[in-house]
């Protein structure tokens, strides 16, 4: 009687079949758990976009406030040092 050969987990890790088939399995598994994540996303509410919308405005023009005014004070003072 002939007994069927066990493969030999060596072989398999040297075999690039297995090693295709496993990146494979691989990238299925990452869009799997991309999809389950994206499924847990909450859309924003209408409320609550418009108020992060106003928020980042009033930020955005704090900032230029600053830099606007930071550009006129340093000015002034290099003509006054160099002037």
């Amino acid at each position: 009687m002939v007994e069927k050969a066990t493969p030999v987990i060596a072989d398999r890790k040297n075999n690039p079949f297995v090693r295709i088939g496993q990146r494979f399995l691989g990238v299925i598994r990452f869009v799997k758990q991309v999809v389950a994540e994206i499924r847990k996303v909450v859309t924003p509410t209408v409320r609550e976009w418009v108020g992060w919308c106003v928020a980042s405005g009033i930020f955005v023009l704090l900032l230029m406030a600053l830099v606007s005014g930071m550009d006129f004070g340093l000015g002034k003072l290099t003509l006054w040092v160099f002037g």
